[in-house]
């Protein structure tokens, strides 16, 4: 590998082991809530939402902070810091006896995953303008690899007790943290470095400083939507498969490993030459409309065998995402790539907040037995529909060369 190119492959592995070390531990959640909190399943479950949304609540109230932090002292010191953070977070979770200890534990280490800004501000600081969109889709690439890795080995090391995954993620965001240190050169210029200002680094204030710049509120409409629509598949998937198909867990597991591979591959060999083909704008478009195909044909496949060789097809959307992430990382200055990014960070935790809650709703009403008409696949029309409303905003917003 050319020295040249481990930077980006630190922050790509970066990426890859917050979503491994998220993956780790969710085998062993509800042995492990039962375990510390001595009731049943159903109160572990309740206790695990509230873990997942606390964990999304503090992406959304970080993620802005953590990337104004990155744009004044750089992304080097912010993401080792962070690294280090986080594999103590996982100590702290491998040893706690108590639910509340667990709590504390996922309130850090929502803040510390919100370094997927900065992670995604250095490759907007070290690619040339034509090169962020396929970069960015590396990053989802690195995602998706650790998408299907963690709950593999998180599933093997729970043979070895609820602990176990925990201690790997530590080792796995330590070592990490030591090769950044070693490898990562700082993008950060004193060209680039911006002053810290909390008035911007609130969510709120940093929505209002992006969305100052020349259409990126309308895009960032668009990317709310994308994502909302996108939070479906982890929020129902497991439930719809079961309903629908009679899945059991080891199909619905396959079922996830097939996606999170093919969303990996599609990240990171095809948004390169989509761009390069059709452009920023035109991969976007062809991105949400393979997207709205994929969702209606998850709401109205039969057969559940049909659904897993189609499963591939549906990560084809996955190129419009980094383009548009690109576009929008060309419309704002160097020195707030950090504030953008953690923008972004925001908007993907706010996505995960309110879509379980309409998703999982409608998949419950359209199921019930006094329902009024049996439609186990609404969830993935609502999305569809949120993706036709992406389409519209996109199209209508004023064009710019960039795009």
């Amino acid at each position: 590998m050319k020295p040249s190119r481990l930077p980006i492959f630190f922050i790509v592995a970066t990426v890859m082991i917050d979503a491994m070390g998220i993956g780790l531990i969710m085998p062993v959640m509800p042995d492990l809530l039962r375990e510390v909190d001595g009731g049943d399943l159903g109160a572990a479950a309740v206790w695990g939402g509230i873990l997942a949304t606390t964990f999304a609540a503090m992406q959304f109230l970080f993620g802005p902070v953590i990337g104004s932090l990155s744009d004044r002292f750089g992304r080097k010191p912010i993401l080792v810091i962070s690294l280090i953070i986080m594999a103590f977070d996982y100590v702290l979770m491998a040893v706690a006896g108590s639910v509340w200890l667990l709590l504390i534990g996922r309130v850090i280490g929502g803040i510390t995953a919100a370094t997927h800004a900065t992670a995604a501000a250095y490759i907007a600081d070290v690619s040339k303008p034509d090169e962020k969109a396929a970069n960015f889709g590396l990053i989802g690439a690195g995602f998706g690899i650790g998408f299907v890795l963690g709950p593999v080995i998180g599933g093997v090391l729970a043979e070895f007790g609820t602990r176990a995954p925990f201690w790997a993620a530590a080792v796995l965001a330590l070592s990490n943290a030591v090769f950044g240190w070693f490898i990562l050169r700082e993008s950060v210029t004193d060209a680039t470095r911006r002053a810290f200002s909390w008035k911007r680094a609130n969510p709120f204030g940093a929505f209002k400083s992006i969305g100052s710049f020349p259409g990126l509120g309308a895009l960032l409409t668009v990317y709310f939507f994308y994502q909302f629509a996108s939070m479906v598949y982890p929020t129902v998937w497991a439930f719809y498969g079961t309903e629908r198909y009679d899945w059991s867990p080891s199909t619905i597991g396959l079922s996830l490993a097939i996606f999170g591979i093919g969303f990996a591959m599609v990240q990171g060999t095809l948004v390169k030459p989509s761009i390069r083909l059709m452009g920023h704008r035109k991969t976007v478009l062809v991105g949400l409309g393979l997207e709205l195909v994929a969702l209606l044909m998850v709401a109205a496949v039969w057969s559940g065998t049909l659904l897993l060789f189609l499963i591939p097809v549906t990560a084809l959307g996955a190129i419009g995402l980094p383009a548009l992430q690109g576009i929008m990382s060309r419309r704002v200055t160097d020195d707030v790539q950090g504030e953008l990014q953690g923008v972004l960070t925001s908007v993907n935790s706010l996505a995960a907040i309110l879509a379980p809650l309409v998703m999982t709703r409608s998949f419950a009403y359209f199921t019930a037995e006094d329902a009024p008409v049996y439609l186990p696949g609404a969830p993935f029309l609502i999305a569809a529909v949120l993706m036709v409303i992406s389409v519209f905003i996109f199209q209508m917003r004023k064009k710019t060369s960039v795009a």
